[in-house]
């Protein structure tokens, strides 16, 4: 699939970076995350590749942050696709490699200037505990 320059430049962007960001596309499929998420996510880009919508928010189990499983309509991700506006959050993730990790983060509508919207673009944060 072809992917919008816009797109191929916030990779570029978020691969020279030490901030974890991932990035998915108007359907909400992760498309990238660079080397400062992989420590978070528990695992390589280079060994998940890019990962469906229910695939990958499945693999991670997102719950709230007072422990409960976080409904999809919840996550800032899914918010900044569907309905094109910032969201931010904190809760937990089981990384790739079994650990739960608390977090935060907000995602951002990556649109362009034609109003067509291209993704999103998610910034986070280890914050505190972790649990094996």
């Amino acid at each position: 699939m072809t992917q919008a320059i816009e797109i191929i430049l916030a990779r570029q962007v978020a691969g020279s970076l030490a901030v974890p960001i991932l990035l998915v596309n108007p359907n909400g499929d992760l498309l990238y995350f660079n080397e400062a998420a992989e420590a978070i996510l528990g695992k390589r880009f280079d060994e998940t590749g890019e990962l469906r919508r229910g695939q990958w928010s499945k693999a991670f189990l997102p719950e709230s942050a007072a422990g409960s499983a976080l409904p999809r309509e919840e996550m800032p991700l899914f918010i900044a696709t569907e309905y094109r506006r910032p969201a931010y959050q904190r809760g937990w993730i089981r990384g790739l490699d079994g650990v739960r990790r608390e977090i935060e983060g907000i995602a951002l509508p990556l649109i362009d200037s034609g109003d067509r919207l291209l993704g999103a673009l998610g910034v986070f944060w280890e914050v505190g505990g972790r649990e094996r």
